[in-house]
C-alpha cells in the first residue's frame, strides 16, 4: 500500500532513498496496529505518488494520529489543529483551512483590539497632564487670592493642604487608570501575532518576456552507471515558473546541479543567458557560517552602501543587532531569509533561481516567507517540490516531469 513492494526483504536500509526509508517507518508502526500514532513530519523527504499512498494510508488509520507537519494538504485532512505558541498550546477544531480562517479572524479582533488600546492610553494620558495643568492652575490662584485676602498662616497652610490632598488624589486616580490602559495594551500586543512577512521589491531580477534564459539541447547525464537524462532539450524563456517533478531517485537534484554547472554532462550543450544563475538547496548550505549576516551580505553585494545594507536586511526582518550575528547561530526560518537577502541582492541580480526542496526543513511561518519572496521574484525559476500548496502560492505556470531520463512537459 505504502510502494515498497518492489523491495526485496533482505534488502539493507542503507541502500535505499531516504523517502523509502520513511515509507518503511510508517509501515512498521501501521503493521504494530498502535491505539496512538505519532508521526514527526512524514511527507518531508516523500515524492508526490508517496504522498498520495501516506495520505490513503493515513485516512484507514482507526486509531488516534497526532503528527507535527508544515504539509498543508495532510493538514487538511486532520480533525483538529494544535498550535504550539509561547509555550502555551491552542486548540482549533476543524482542518487546517477552518485553522487558518480561525486565525485570520483572531488577527482583524486583535488589531482593532490594539487599535483601540493605543488610543485608550493616549487619551489617559492627555486626561492625566490636563489634570495636573488643571490643579497647578488652581493652586496658582489659590496662592494669589490667600495672599490678597490676607488670612493667617494657619488658615492658608490648611487650605493649601486641601488642595494639594485633592490634587493627589485626582493624580493617584489618573495613575491608575493610565497602569490599566498600559496592561490593556500589554494584553492587545500578546494577542497580536509576530508572524512577520516579508514585504520585497525586487525589480534587478525583471527577465523581459520572451528573453532565452536558457537553452538545453541533447543533454545526457548519468551517475554511477545509471543513465539520469538522456538526449533532453528543454528552453526556458522569460519569467516562466516552473515546477520540476519526478519520483524520488529521478535525478531531479542531479539535474539541477548539471545546470548549475557543478557536475559535467556526458554530452549535450547547456547555455544560459548573460546575468547570474543561483541555486539555493534544502540544505541552506550557500552563506559562511563563520561570517555575520551582514558579512555575508556584502560578500554577494559589495557595492552597496551601508545605509542600503541595513535597509536591505531589515526588510528581511534583520534588524539592530541581528545583522552582526553569526550565520551558524540562526535558526532554520533566520537562515532561509539570510540567504535569500543574499541570494535575491546578489550582484549581478539572478535571472534564473534553481530551488531544490527549498520548503522540507521550514516550518510553516518560513514557508510563507518564502513564498512572499518568490512572488516578489520577477525573474524565472525552475523547482524541485513535492508540496502541491506550495507550488499553488507561487504561481507555477509550467510542469516538467523528469521520469526514465525522459523531460517532458506535462
Amino acid at each position: 500500500r505504502l510502494g515498497l513492494a518492489h523491495i526485496a526483504l533482505d534488502r539493507p536500509l542503507c541502500t535505499l532513498s531516504g523517502g523509502e526509508v520513511v515509507s518503511l517507518g510508517v509501515a512498521r508502526e501501521l503493521l504494530r496496529r498502535p491505539d496512538v500514532l505519532l508521526l514527526d513530519e512524514p511527507t518531508n523527504n516523500l515524492d508526490t505518488e508517496a504522498r498520495r499512498r501516506l495520505y490513503s494510508a493515513l485516512d484507514d488509520f482507526t486509531g488516534c494520529l497526532l503528527l507535527v507537519s508544515h504539509d498543508r494538504v495532510l493538514l487538511d485532512r486532520m480533525d483538529r489543529i494544535a498550535e504550539l505558541s509561547r509555550s502555551e498550546i491552542t486548540f482549533y477544531g476543524g482542518n487546517f483551512t477552518a485553522y487558518q480562517d480561525a486565525v485570520e479572524q483572531a488577527q482583524h479582533a486583535a488589531e482593532g483590539a490594539l487599535r483601540s488600546a493605543e488610543q485608550h492610553l493616549k487619551r489617559e494620558k492627555r486626561q492625566r497632564q490636563q489634570s495636573r495643568e488643571r490643579a497647578a492652575r488652581r493652586s496658582g490662584t489659590a496662592k494669589r487670592n490667600i495672599k490678597d485676602a490676607g488670612l493667617p498662616k494657619i488658615v492658608a497652610g490648611a487650605m493649601k493642604r486641601r488642595a494639594q490632598e485633592s490634587a493627589g488624589r485626582s493624580d493617584d486616580v489618573h495613575a491608575r487608570r493610565l497602569d490599566d490602559a498600559k496592561a490593556r495594551l500589554d494584553d492587545a500586543e500578546r494577542a497580536l501575532r509576530d508572524d512577520d512577512a516579508l514585504v520585497l521589491d525586487l525589480p534587478e531580477t525583471s527577465v523581459p518576456s520572451g528573453r532565452m534564459v536558457l537553452d538545453i539541447n541533447g543533454l545526457r547525464i548519468s551517475r554511477g552507471g545509471r543513465v539520469l537524462v538522456t538526449g533532453t532539450d528543454l528552453s526556458v524563456r522569460g519569467p516562466e515558473r516552473i515546477a520540476l517533478t519526478g519520483r524520488n531517485g529521478a535525478g531531479k537534484t542531479t539535474l539541477l546541479r548539471t545546470l548549475l554547472g557543478e557536475i559535467e554532462p556526458d554530452g549535450g550543450a547547456i547555455r544560459a543567458a548573460q546575468g547570474r544563475v543561483a541555486y539555493l538547496s534544502q540544505r541552506l548550505d550557500l552563506l559562511d557560517d563563520d561570517m555575520s549576516v551582514a558579512e555575508n551580505l556584502t560578500a554577494f553585494a559589495p557595492n552597496l552602501s551601508v545605509t542600503r545594507r541595513m535597509h536591505l536586511l531589515a526588510q528581511f526582518l534583520f534588524r539592530g543587532d541581528d545583522i552582526e550575528r553569526a550565520v551558524r547561530t540562526l535558526s532554520g526560518g533566520e537562515r532561509l531569509r539570510a540567504t535569500l537577502a543574499c541570494v535575491l541582492f546578489a550582484e549581478p541580480a539572478p535571472q534564473l533561481l534553481l530551488l531544490d526542496e527549498p520548503t522540507n526543513n521550514l516550518d510553516l511561518v518560513s514557508v510563507g516567507q518564502l513564498e512572499s519572496a518568490l512572488a516578489a521574484y520577477r525573474g524565472a525559476f525552475i523547482v524541485v517540490s513535492h508540496d502541491a500548496s506550495f507550488l499553488h502560492a507561487i504561481g507555477v505556470n509550467r510542469v516538467l516531469r523528469l521520469a526514465d531520463g525522459e523531460l517532458t512537459d506535462t
